[in-house]
């Protein structure tokens, strides 16, 4: 049985175009590299035919976005960056432009989830989760994406970063 800490939790703003991503949950890697996701949460960053991108966030942490979601991100960003190299402003920032290219090659994956909930890790992101087979994870939802942890990481970010909680949501809900 799992544990569960605060039941997943998807809400759809009542223009129906945005979601609210919420709770915390453990799940296990199977020895395949599999995770089965919480049914809301995968039904939530997921294209009818299990469409969603994994992406690399911080040491110990991917992140599941839905398709769209994310290419409009990724295209208006890179669309902005080609008008800037095109229009000779970044001339001066060659290294910085190249190490973008670097990890936008390795950043994220287009994936299918089996079943609708069953992720397959892709093998360039399983070093970088530092979760084994056979592991725990914690699957949080981040609001606006689905985030894995490997459980020692996402520890210490609570303890970074709770303390700051009250201040945090007092300043995006004013």
């Amino acid at each position: 049985m799992q544990a569960v800490f605060c039941t997943p939790k998807v809400s759809i703003s009542a223009r129906g175009n945005s979601m609210f991503l919420t709770g915390e949950i453990k799940r296990t890697i199977d020895e395949r590299h599999r995770l089965t996701l919480p049914q809301d949460f995968a039904e939530a960053v997921s294209t009818e035919e299990g469409a969603l991108v994994v992406a690399k966030e911080r040491s110990g942490c991917l992140s599941l976005w839905p398709l769209e979601e994310w290419k409009k991100r990724l295209e208006s960003g890179v669309s902005l960056l080609r008008q800037k190299i095109d229009a000779g402003r970044m001339e001066q920032r060659w290294g910085d432009v190249q190490r973008l290219g670097r990890l936008l090659s390795t950043r994220h994956q287009e994936v299918t989830l089996a079943r609708r909930s069953r992720l397959l890790i892709p093998e360039g992101f399983r070093q970088f989760l530092g979760v084994n087979a056979g592991e725990e994870v914690v699957v949080v939802g981040a609001v606006i994406c689905v985030e894995i942890w490997n459980p020692a990481m996402w520890m210490d970010v609570l303890r970074d970063e709770m303390p700051e909680f009250g201040d945090l949501f007092k300043h995006l809900t004013e």
